[in-house]
């Protein structure tokens, strides 16, 4: 099973535009940035040129568009270059900004996503670190009914749900099965702002980069036509009959509901604060960045529980190695034969299975009132997979043998008992050189994880 690997962007690309709050020029730059960067932001305008990571913890506000801050250093309306980054696939960027805002282009993600293409995109060695959601996780604003679910799933996928508050536009849904229809689909979807919000948003001291090539502009609630021309003086733009309901941006809409498309884009964008690619689908009722990062927040506190995950197990699938397979490469016979199957191998990555039964000759110590399984056997479990792994590379496996010499950072997290299943993942650290392999082993029960080791072995001849 291939394993992917983290990217980067090949080359830097900068783009320039108008702020949409502050209405200031400015200038941002994607530029490549090593293995397990994730993304970060760099105001290169402020003495020091200090980093913003770009992560929910650091989202300060969500009123019109997601806000970074560290200490006194702030940037908002990001959410459009992240969503491109996290939607093309890119792990690792780091992006400089001369102002304390991405401009807001033509109000969607269209251009980022071209010049990620056209600077193209770099593998990097080390893996993607996906998190793979297991079940069902809901995050829920009861005062605003907003609410957002995830839900087991082999990709990363969204449907969105909205309901406005108008009667020129309702209820719309979008739907993104699939990150490579990201371009075509959804990154041309453009920000949208009502009428009667303007006033409001200006009186904030926001929206001063605001304009009819920036957003779609929706009229629904007449106003008096007085009224209406001194917004459009406010706005700069010449003034327009009140009767004529309807869009008043210069171009058209690319889809009816672009506007949940761009709830859409702005989902993913809210997403990529959560620092890991996601496996699983998101049902999203009324989004909005509040809840965006409410449930980003959410999604970190799960992966910090469980920040090492269990690899997917199926017991209706056939083993890569049988009991009779894994007893042709090591020599342990009952009752220190640790590993009933293996049912993943890679070149660098094993997964093994171990049922435990309250039959283990160990439960008559260890002990009788209360069946324990020793951590030292877990340990000696995960050696033996790690065992497997590498004797399996080598010509007549069946004439070397693997003994440790060292074990370090062993945990114990919770005790293994008759009924579980362990399930062990051992990862090579470096490659085999001069007969010595160092390797990290996990040992689970369901997605818990029990015990870890980091052990160095060394494979001898047989004589």
């Amino acid at each position: 099973m291939s394993m992917l690997k983290q990217t980067t962007i090949k080359g830097s690309f900068c783009l320039f535009g108008k702020g949409l709050h502050t209405g200031l020029n400015l200038t941002v730059t994607f530029n490549p940035a090593p293995e397990n960067t994730g993304y970060k932001i760099q105001r290169i305008d402020l003495e020091g040129e200090p980093f913003v990571d770009a992560i929910a913890e650091n989202v300060t506000e969500t009123t019109r568009g997601t806000v970074l801050c560290k200490g006194d250093v702030r940037v908002s309306t990001v959410e459009h270059g992240l969503s491109a980054l996290y939607a093309m696939g890119i792990d690792n960027c780091i992006i400089q900004v001369n102002g304390p805002e991405f401009p807001i282009l033509d109000g969607s993600a269209i251009m980022y996503v071209k010049k990620i293409k056209e600077v193209g995109i770099e593998e990097q060695n080390a893996p993607k670190d996906y998190y793979v959601i297991r079940h069902k996780i809901e995050v829920k604003d009861e005062t605003t009914g907003s609410s957002i679910i995830i839900l087991p799933d082999e990709e990363f996928s969204i449907t969105a749900m909205c309901s406005f508050e108008s009667k020129f536009i309702n209820s719309q849904f979008a739907t993104l099965d699939h990150m490579s229809k990201f371009e075509e689909e959804i990154a041309p979807a453009r920000t949208f702002v009502f009428v009667r919000d303007i006033e409001p948003l200006l009186k904030a001291n926001l929206i001063k980069g605001g304009d009819m090539d920036n957003a779609i502009v929706i009229y629904e609630r007449k106003l008096e036509q007085d009224q209406l021309d001194k917004l459009a003086d406010l706005l700069g733009v010449p003034h327009m009959d009140a009767e004529n309901i309807g869009y008043i941006q210069h171009k058209p809409l690319v889809w009816e509901n672009e506007c949940t498309r761009h709830k859409l884009l702005d989902i993913i964008g809210d997403m990529a604060l959560i620092g890991r690619p996601i496996k699983g689908r998101i049902v999203a009722t009324r989004p909005g960045h509040t809840i965006n990062n409410k449930f980003a927040r959410a999604m970190r506190r799960e992966i910090r529980k469980h920040e090492v995950q269990a690899p997917p197990y199926n017991p209706n699938e056939a083993p890569v190695m049988d009991v009779n397979r894994i007893r042709e490469l090591l020599p342990h016979r009952y009752p220190m034969q640790l590993v009933d199957k293996v049912i993943s191998l890679g070149p660098n990555t094993i997964v093994g299975v171990k049922n435990i039964t309250s039959n283990e000759p160990f439960f008559q110590g260890h002990f009788p009132q209360e069946p324990v399984m020793p951590g030292v056997l877990q340990i000696e479990a995960l050696a033996q997979c790690g065992g497997l792994l590498v004797l399996n590379s080598l010509e007549e496996p069946e004439r070397w043998s693997t003994y440790f010499m060292k074990i370090t950072d062993v945990k114990f997290r919770q005790k293994v008992v008759p009924g579980d299943t362990l399930i062990f993942k051992v990862e090579l650290l470096a490659p085999l050189r001069h007969g010595i392999s160092s390797m990290k082993g996990y040992a689970f029960v369901g997605d818990t994880l029990v015990s870890e080791a980091t052990f160095t072995a060394q494979i001898v001849k047989n004589k």
